[in-house]
């Protein structure tokens, strides 16, 4: 069997079970940068890993929801010097203890950083519903669905997106625009996502919609 085989027999066997249905794009779709802090986007830190493709794609998404004005929020984590905040998740990871609130690992990575009035959602555990107001921010601006960029897609992202489907949300994760430190986590995610939770298309896909919608908007 190579490498390969094992997709194609999983994805045969899903779709004969019926898995793998197709939400699409609502409405009022949301953006949600999921962790692209320093901490995560310079390879030479322990949490860290080479994301530079996964910033440029989150660029374009974000670059596109502001022209739309379409609601755009990112999110950090940060633990305070106690770690007490942290729970067993750092016991666990203890990498996270870079993540310490006030510093510079925390912060939104320049290259994407917020502007104006947009939100940094700080959060503590894997997703950006747990424990945030997040969901207040969502229904306060009537959005329907939550396109998901970031990192990892193995923790955060898919965390996320169980949590959004969960909570009601049509959720897309744009491939190109999520990454992991390795490969097979973040293919097997990918997968499941898609199966489960989720549609896993392109960011050009995203983008498409999110024209399409506009046009089709009186």
């Amino acid at each position: 069997m190579t490498d390969t085989d094992w997709i194609e027999d999983t994805e045969q066997l899903y779709a004969d079970r019926d898995f793998g249905g197709t939400v699409g794009i609502g409405e009022r779709p949301a953006l949600l940068v999921i962790d692209l802090i320093n901490a995560f986007t310079d390879p030479d830190t322990d949490l860290g890993s080479d994301v530079e493709s996964v910033l440029a794609r989150t660029e374009g998404l974000l670059d596109a929801f502001r022209e739309h004005d379409l609601p755009r929020y990112f999110t950090t984590v940060a633990y305070e010097e106690s770690y007490g905040d942290a729970g067993q998740f750092i016991e666990k990871v203890p990498a996270l203890r870079e993540l310490e609130r006030g510093t510079d690992a925390v912060a939104v990575d320049d290259r994407i950083a917020p502007v104006g009035d947009e939100r940094v959602i700080l959060k503590k555990y894997a997703s950006a519903f747990f424990g945030t107001d997040l969901e207040t921010e969502l229904t306060t601006h009537r959005v329907d669905t939550l396109v998901l960029a970031g990192v990892t897609t193995s923790g955060c992202v898919r965390a996320t997106a169980v949590d959004s489907l969960q909570h009601g949300y049509r959720t897309i994760v744009p491939a190109d625009a999520v990454g992991d430190r390795a490969e097979g986590p973040h293919e097997a995610n990918l997968f499941d996502i898609d199966a489960k939770y989720g549609d896993v298309v392109t960011t050009e896909r995203v983008l498409e919609s999110i024209e399409e919608n506009q046009r089709s908007t009186p």
